[in-house]
């Protein structure tokens, strides 16, 4: 048996043992939550039927795109909402869904356990469940056999031993796209992050409409194999890409992450509210957090959940990623999105 077949075991006996969730391991027969996420979503079979089984309810998942394709879904169908809760509004558009009054209030007592550090609403509609902090990744097979300096900073990438060797999502299209907008605002200010995307235009940057393009594609550190080694991804990519003598291919920049968090919450109107907190309970749950580094690729919210041993060295979580306000993003998100969109010609 393998290290983590081992666990997965563990968490489904734990799970089928009793473990608590929301406090009342009984339930009062089948029925079904529709939990609307991203399509990066997965999750361990064996851990949703456990969970099935202690609760008698079965997730039911619905798929809609990125983070921002599904808050936007959310948002315009919060009259009639699509599913009883939702999983993977990020912090790039949490202001936007929590505006809208897409969610419901609700308290998860799983929540006090490492989540409430990423709260961003007085009321609890949303409730953390990962941290996928976006960062420039490079190729370092790439630079070494080309005996080119890696780049480390921001400031690295408009130099011209850089130029046309960087990809970069486009913000109006790509959740980690306008993380990095974002994560360029934050470091440069209003007076001159377009100052800084002139230059990374004139250096010759390349824009995908998305992450699965930007990296499947065009990143050379990946397994297409593509033209460019710098391409914006996540803190946990290089976990991703770990080479037969255990070691990661490639490299995130810590200097250049932005903090992303990935939240989960009752759809406001939902019919099925009292079983959608059961869902969120379970998201949060240590038996859920300890699937999503192996399954999602990102770290998870609760504390005290070990991570694969190789992300000590591969994929160490940012110390200090840059972030902005929620308000400031919402107050800004379009305008700025609107003003990079000039910038580039999209």
């Amino acid at each position: 048996m393998s290290i983590r077949t081992g666990v997965l075991v563990g968490l489904v006996a734990a799970l089928t043992a009793g473990c608590s969730l929301a406090g009342n391991d009984t339930h009062d027969g089948p029925s079904t939550v529709t939990l609307v996420t991203h399509d990066s979503f997965a999750a361990p079979q064996q851990v949703l039927d456990a969970f099935k089984q202690q609760t008698g309810i079965t997730i039911n998942v619905v798929k809609k795109g990125d983070a921002g394709a599904l808050t936007n879904a959310l948002v315009l169908t919060k009259a009639n909402p699509i599913g009883d809760a939702a999983y993977g509004v990020d912090s790039t558009f949490a202001s936007r869904a929590l505006s809208e009054g897409v969610f419901a209030p609700y308290t998860s007592p799983e929540a006090d356990r490492g989540p409430q550090r990423y709260a961003v609403d007085s009321e609890h509609r949303l409730s953390a469940v990962d941290v996928g902090d976006v960062c420039v990744n490079i190729d370092t097979t790439w630079f070494a056999a080309h005996g080119v300096p890696e780049p480390e900073t921001y400031d690295d990438l408009v130099k011209p031993e850089y130029k046309d060797l960087a990809v970069v999502e486009n913000p109006a299209t790509s959740s980690p796209g306008l993380a990095f907008l974002l994560g360029t605002i934050a470091r440069y200010g209003e007076q001159n992050w377009q100052n800084y995307w002139t230059r990374l235009k004139d250096n010759g940057v390349r824009t995908a409409a998305g992450w699965e393009e930007a990296y499947s594609q065009d990143f050379s550190g990946s397994s297409g194999k593509g033209p460019r080694p710098i391409v914006v991804s996540y803190a946990s990519s290089p976990a991703a890409e770990i080479g037969d003598d255990g070691k990661p291919r490639t490299k995130a920049l810590l200097d250049t992450c932005y903090r992303q968090v990935e939240y989960a919450g009752v759809l406001a109107g939902s019919p099925n509210a009292d079983k959608a907190q059961k869902v969120i309970d379970f998201l949060l749950s240590q038996q859920f957090q300890a699937t999503v580094a192996d399954n999602m690729y990102v770290y998870p919210a609760r504390e005290g959940v070990a991570l694969p041993h190789t992300w000590t060295t591969a994929a160490p979580l940012p110390p200090n990623p840059a972030s902005l306000p929620a308000d400031a993003v919402q107050a800004g998100r379009e305008r700025w999105i609107e003003q990079w969109r000039s910038l580039l010609g999209q």
